[in-house]
């Protein structure tokens, strides 16, 4: 399915009340494959609950630069939801009162936000261990406003960790549009030029591999290896880390498995590669997920699909740790996606 065709189609499954009556149909209502709380049980796994709160992940916003096939956020450059400074100064505050060690910014491009560069500042100052950005590459060269985010970003300690479908032009224009991958590795040896993924250098350089198709990543030792030697090889690029993230069935990905037929296969192979060890960690378990506009969700996909957490409290502005502690997370069919395998979450796999 092309950019373009998708950028018509996308509302098909809009709603993330159709999406998750759709997840719930068919061959789950059937009982033709496990429920994800029947696998659960089955591996006597009652529920998940969380741990604690070490990530707090934050979506700045929807709008984007780009329109990724994969993207299970819909964004793009007409989404107009953008957090505000007051949302953004309530995520500080539970910042400075938790043991929260990880900031995770996410988008959309979280650096077309107004704010972007404020929140960065007065969390940096606030001394987060860990200060992620997840930046798509292209918005460093989208615009000359953005033109010295490397520089900003090494200023901060910044850890940057960026898409990037394939090591070859074709792979990576395909699943995110024409023109991509150029622009991403220019801008991967801008960050190169900062020091960052270089070695000695504690500036970290990531990268992030979603699947192109209706099919679960490879080994992600095994994939680092191949993308490390050829970006290194064909573009004198370094990089730190590769993160393999298996796609989840909502919003785009859900879309294009259905228009292709393969979401019935597709959810047979989540099911049969399910890991109870990975059940065990997924992120959801030491890690808040707030929208753009300050409500709270187990993670970003239940954010997606506007589950939000099985508390009273569920805006930022009224955060309490220990009380957050005690609700079970909200679990449906898609979480077979976070526990497939190796599992999968943002800082990838989990077992």
């Amino acid at each position: 399915m092309s950019v373009q065709s998708l950028k018509k189609r996308n509302n098909a499954l809009a709603d993330p009340v159709k999406q998750l009556e759709y997840l719930s149909s068919g061959i789950f209502a059937n009982g033709e494959l496990p429920t994800f709380k029947e696998s659960l049980k089955k591996h006597k796994i009652e529920t998940l609950r969380p741990t604690g709160l070490e990530i707090l992940q934050i979506n700045l916003g929807y709008m984007c630069n780009q329109v990724c096939e994969h993207c299970h956020v819909d964004a793009g450059p007409d989404r107009k939801e953008i957090m505000t400074r007051e949302t953004m100064q309530h995520c500080l505050e539970v910042l400075r009162t938790t043991g929260a060690h990880t900031l995770d910014l996410t988008g959309g491009a979280p650096e077309m936000n107004p704010h972007f560069r404020w929140f960065v500042e007065e969390a940096s100052k606030i001394g987060v261990k860990d200060l992620i950005v997840r930046s798509n590459l292209t918005i460093l060269n989208a615009n000359k406003k953005y033109y010295d985010l490397p520089d900003f970003f090494k200023d901060h300690g910044v850890h940057v960790v960026s898409s990037m479908p394939h090591w070859t032009r074709g792979k990576t224009d395909r699943q995110r549009g024409d023109g991509v991958f150029d622009r991403s590795i220019k801008a991967l040896k801008a960050l190169n030029e900062r020091g960052y993924g270089m070695p000695g250098s504690d500036l970290k350089l990531d990268l992030v591999y979603n699947p192109a198709g209706a099919f679960l990543p490879a080994n992600q030792d095994d994939m680092e290896k191949d993308f490390k030697k050829a970006l290194k090889e064909d573009f004198d690029i370094s990089f730190n880390q590769l993160f393999a993230i298996t796609n989840l069935p909502i919003s785009r990905f859900l879309e294009y498995l259905i228009a292709s037929e393969n979401y019935e296969d597709y959810m047979y192979s989540l099911v049969e590669a399910f890991n109870p060890a990975a059940a065990r960690g997924v992120m959801c378990t030491n890690t808040i997920s707030v929208s753009w506009d300050g409500f709270l969700y187990d993670c970003d996909f239940n954010q997606m699909l506007d589950l939000k957490v099985n508390h009273p409290i569920k805006h930022i502005s009224d955060y309490q740790e220990k009380e957050l502690l005690e609700r079970d997370i909200i679990l449906s069919q898609h979480c077979y996606g976070c526990t497939a395998g190796s599992g999968s979450s943002c800082q990838g796999t989990v077992a």
